[in-house]
């Protein structure tokens, strides 16, 4: 019951009923990254859920009822109970629903995790603003620098650890934070930011591998159509790719 492949929900709209129960619903949008973390770790855990996509340009009136300002991603449980903002709603998903713990449950291991969260922090801004600098053919060097820079500061982690993921020698809770904004630099146009850091280039081909995120791949086709609509303004980029 997952209907990541409905469309989205649009002003006017009416609002969906309540959650079924033994579900968790997630307002999402299929091209979101922060959205993405969520996803994985409802896959990751094989929890029941479904989705409801919402038009980010042309947002219903009662989803602000769901967030104050009408982000995704949220979550709502079947005792209209609503969790946002996309690392603790992962927590949240992590920390009530059995199954494989994506957290460590050592108390340092765990901390340690959210303080490589925190030097993370820049990564998607600067991804976001290469990614328009690119598109409104706005000079973007400085910008591919200082992600660069970051991705710098990544590898020399992984090389610190030595081992294959941020977590440790298995995938964990920090790599499925990561993965939405690596997934997309080769979409975003920027991916030769990654060329100079073997180690970071050897975690991407691993987490490619991984049958959770393989099963959340998005078609690059698909993505550079919603992307071309998206920056004409269009309302209608969010549903691109769909069967009418």
């Amino acid at each position: 019951m997952s209907g990541d492949a409905t469309r989205t929900l649009r002003k006017g709209s009416c609002p969906p009923g309540p959650v079924p129960e033994g579900f968790i619903r997630l307002y999402s949008m299929r091209f979101c990254p922060y959205s993405h973390r969520t996803r994985l770790v409802l896959k990751a855990k094989g929890i029941r859920h479904e989705i409801i996509n919402i038009n980010l340009r042309s947002k219903p009136d009662w989803y602000y009822t769901k967030h104050p300002f009408g982000q995704i991603p949220v979550l709502e449980n079947s005792q209209s109970q609503l969790i946002y903002e996309s690392v603790i709603t992962c927590e949240y998903l992590d920390d009530t629903y059995p199954g494989r713990k994506l957290f460590p449950g050592d108390t340092y291991e765990r901390a340690r995790q959210k303080m490589l969260l925190e030097l993370f922090c820049k990564v998607p801004t600067l991804t976001k603003e290469c990614l328009v600098a690119l598109r409104c053919g706005r000079e973007s060097a400085d910008l591919k620098a200082a992600l660069w820079q970051e991705f710098s500061n990544l590898e020399e982690i992984l090389v610190y650890q030595n081992t294959t993921f941020f977590g440790g020698d298995r995938i964990t809770m920090i790599d499925y934070l990561f993965w939405p904004w690596f997934e997309r630099l080769d979409v975003y146009g920027i991916a030769d930011c990654v060329d100079h850091t073997p180690k970071l280039r050897f975690w991407i081909a691993s987490m490619k591998r991984d049958p959770t995120v393989c099963a959340l791949l998005i078609d690059k086709q698909i993505f550079l159509g919603f992307l071309n609509l998206y920056f004409q303004n269009n309302p209608n980029a969010f549903d691109f790719g769909l069967i009418s």
